[in-house]
This record gives structure tokens, sequence and C-alpha cells, in this order.
């Protein structure tokens, strides 16, 4: 299993009201992917941070995810925006 955590970190309001605008069907099209186990990404108590959570069954969905995800609306709407994250690969 892939697991990924952290944060997105906006420093401006434009930035926030682009995860606004493209977090609700970059959340339903990823856990449609094959292999995805989970995906989060939620609101903290500050209103730049978006805290992010997600599992994917293996290396492969987890690279499958990336790729389709860096030719997304999502992506180019959010590219700039700072990444906070940690990757871990759990069991074999």
């Amino acid at each position: 299993m892939i697991r990924l955590r952290g944060q997105l970190v906006c420093v401006s309001d434009t930035e926030r009201a682009a995860v606004q605008a493209h977090v609700a069907d970059h959340v339903a099209l990823t856990r449609a992917e094959p292999g995805c186990l989970s995906f989060e990404i939620a609101e903290t108590d500050d209103p730049f941070v978006f805290e992010v959570m997600e599992s994917f069954r293996d290396r492969a969905a987890f690279d499958a995810h990336q790729a389709r995800t860096r030719e997304s609306a999502w992506f180019a709407a959010t590219r700039g925006i700072l990444r906070d994250f940690r990757i871990e690969e759990i069991g074999d």
C-alpha cells in the first residue's frame, strides 16, 4: 500500500479559491480510480491550509493516479500551490 499525507498550503485568496473550485471533482475522480483505497482533502483551522490524506493499493495504482492528475484541470489550476507531502510504502 502507498500512503500520502500532507498539506496544500495556499498563500493567497486566489490559490484558496482554485482549490475550492476544483476539489470536489478532483476527489470524485480520484476515488473512482482503480486501486484508490481512500482520498480526502479537508479544510483545516487555517483557511489557507488543506489536509491531504490518500492511500492506494500499490505503487502501480499510485503512479497511475499521479499521471492522471498531471493532466487534470485540478493540476492546471493548483500547480503553483505549495505541496508538503510525505509518501510511505507499507507492506510488500
